[in-house]
């Protein structure tokens, strides 16, 4: 019962959110928070740093997904030593390397990849999970389950990457094709699955061309598909079927994240098929693999533990050091700018 009143919290947060995010984060005003100023110019006005609801969804994202770690992982007795060595190496690892990836398909100076980041992450975890269990192992004599780790890390990701959407959705990115450019099965049964985004500094504009128009909402899809694919992997984990809930989202999130660039419209490379796909397709297969290697005994996970876990003054600051991180490295817009002028209101002196 405590299972699933947890899986039912978690779905009652993220069914207001997407509500809100799909109604909302399309309109101009919800791509940047604030601006703030930087240097003098010569007209006497300041240039400004624009911070953008981007990075704040990564951001809350991110927390979400490593919280949702440390919850599944204490649930099923993983230390948390261990949880934090291998959060910290798998972040420090995918963060910059993503970028560099997405900076070699695009071949643009500016962008970022979470595709790039999560293939790093599925490839690098087992690598990173088995020395760390041995070295625990060695000197507690106490080991834990590599497979409880590494099916928390993948069913976490699809949560976090399923509330990341809400930030392409607020930046105008990943979108999908014109709802007249979609098969007419689309066009007749999910007419209702369309964006229309507005504003000029949203990628889609700059970009395409396309504010204004009918766009099918890839974004939203996908976070619908990945958060579902968390739940219910959630549940799976917490039962102890911790090889069935990896395999759950691996599944879901790589396959979708294949077939969806098809009804894309922004650009992922020149080939027709692109290299992020060409990553999706190769973790399936690999992951498929890990069970084989890393078979779990699983027992009924224990959720009160998990939250007991989360409960901590040291892992409150650990999250709030992760999202003001990631919230300063994607949130400070580097494709957009800003004039900011400063007057004194003289009825109010």
């Amino acid at each position: 019962m405590a299972n699933w009143l947890f899986v039912s919290a978690l779905a009652l947060f993220l069914v207001p959110l997407f509500i809100w995010g799909f109604s909302t984060l399309q309109g101009e005003r919800w791509q940047i928070i604030c601006t703030v100023p930087i240097s003098k110019m010569a007209n006497g006005s300041w240039q400004g740093q624009n911070l953008t609801y981007y990075g704040l969804f990564n951001a809350l994202a991110l927390c979400t997904a490593v919280s949702l770690v440390l919850i599944l992982t204490g649930a099923a007795g993983v230390p948390v030593a261990v949880f934090a060595a291998i959060t910290g190496a798998i972040l420090g690892i995918c963060l910059p390397a993503s970028s560099v990836i997405a900076r070699w398909v695009e071949k643009k100076p500016s962008t970022f990849s979470v595709g790039a980041a999560s293939f790093l992450g599925i490839v690098l975890g087992p690598w990173l999970v088995v020395p760390l269990e041995m070295i625990a192992r060695r000197f507690t004599g106490t080991g834990f389950d590599p497979m409880a780790m590494l099916s928390a890390m993948m069913v976490a990701y699809a949560l976090g990457e399923g509330i990341g959407r809400l930030a392409c959705i607020s930046f105008g990115c990943c979108y999908g094709k014109p709802m007249d450019q979609m098969p007419q099965t689309v066009q007749r049964y999910l007419s209702w699955a369309a964006f229309t985004y507005t504003g000029c500094t949203k990628k889609i504009a700059y970009a395409h061309h396309m504010d204004g128009k009918k766009i099918f909402a890839v974004p939203a899809v996908t976070a619908v598909l990945y958060s579902a694919s968390a739940l219910a992997g959630t549940l799976l984990y917490l039962s102890g079927s911790y090889a069935w809930a990896f395999l759950l989202c691996l599944f879901v999130t790589q396959t979708w994240r294949f077939f969806s660039e098809f009804l894309r419209a922004d650009y992922r490379g020149d080939r027709r098929i692109s290299v992020y796909q060409i990553m999706s397709l190769a973790t399936v297969p690999y992951g498929l693999l890990l069970p084989f290697f890393f078979p779990a005994a699983g027992h009924v996970g224990d959720i009160a533990a998990g939250l007991r876990q989360l409960w901590n003054p040291a892992t409150i600051l650990f999250l709030q050091a992760i999202g003001i991180i990631m919230f300063l490295r994607t949130g400070r817009s580097q494709v957009t700018g800003s004039g900011v002028s400063f007057f004194v209101n003289e009825d109010r002196i």
